[in-house]
């Protein structure tokens, strides 16, 4: 009969079966450490951990080296967003960290789990962005205030020199017309005073009973017709008794008779009257 005890397996404690089987696992489970600022990655399924822990891929220091540009970074078992801030250099700390991946992470931010993705530096480069849009905003403000100051430079010195120069001279003020003191020049005053009142007549018309009636002598006077003999004798280069004189005398003249200009003038506003013009007489009137 063999010996008691000899070949006997010792007995493994349940305990010791428990260790032996988690240590198989290939992870040892580690209980979160919650902190305000320590905000460690949860445990996520043993499949999960599993995964995280065979695919440390990416080192801290592997993405602090590129930390001048935006990067994504996947959360590993024990990470916590300070320790991320730290080694990423993130100005602010773990609360800039937190604030520009509030979506991401959700309303703790003491609790994120391993591979979860956070963004680091998006928020720099936004303001940067910002900075450079405020900043060409800025030059283009100036560069329209310049271009207006240049216009109004510019309309400034020209009205200094419009001013320098002085306003433009005004036209001359018309010379008032001369008339020679004979026959042509009598008709031509006697037509421009009867323009200005609306009495027709020409020149030619003028001349003609000027040539009939007194041949041109603006003293001429009739003593031998019938008016002479009622006591009004005919006057002046159109022979015009005064009675006709006073009542067709053209304001602006002289009230003589025998003035060569108002003599005219009465005698053809009376022709006009009477005739429609002077231009219709040809015969006593």
């Amino acid at each position: 009969m063999p010996a008691k005890g000899k070949h006997r397996r010792s007995r493994t404690s349940s305990l010791t079966r428990g260790i032996i089987a988690v240590s198989t696992g290939g992870a040892a489970l580690a209980l979160p450490v919650i902190g305000a600022t320590g905000a460690f990655a949860a445990p996520a399924q043993p499949v999960a951990i599993e995964k995280a822990s065979t695919s440390t891929a990416v080192s801290v220091k592997g993405i602090a080296a590129k930390k001048s540009a935006p990067v994504t970074y996947s959360v590993i078992l024990g990470d916590s967003l300070a320790k991320i801030a730290r080694g990423h250099s993130v100005s602010g700390g773990w609360q800039e960290l937190y604030k520009d991946n509030r979506a991401a992470v959700g309303d703790n931010p003491d609790l994120i789990r391993p591979g979860l993705k956070l963004t680091i530096g998006a928020k720099a480069e936004n303001k940067a962005a910002k900075a450079g849009k405020a900043e060409s905003k800025a030059s283009g403000a100036a560069d329209r205030a310049e271009k207006s100051a240049d216009r109004a430079d510019r309309s400034e010195r020209t009205s200094t020199k419009l001013a320098a120069q002085g306003a433009p001279a005004a036209a001359p003020a018309a010379q008032p017309a001369t008339y020679t003191n004979d026959l042509d020049g009598w008709i031509k005053e006697s037509l421009a005073v009867m323009a200005e009142h609306g009495i027709p007549g020409s020149y030619d018309g003028i001349h003609r009973n000027v040539m009939r009636e007194s041949s041109g002598n603006p003293l001429a006077i009739n003593n031998w017709d019938s008016n002479a003999a009622a006591g009004i004798p005919s006057k002046g280069l159109l022979q015009v008794i005064d009675p006709t004189f006073e009542a067709y005398h053209v304001p602006g003249t002289s009230s003589d008779s025998y003035d060569p200009v108002a003599n005219i003038t009465a005698a053809c506003n009376y022709a006009a009257d009477r005739y429609g013009s002077i231009d219709n007489v040809f015969g006593a009137y």
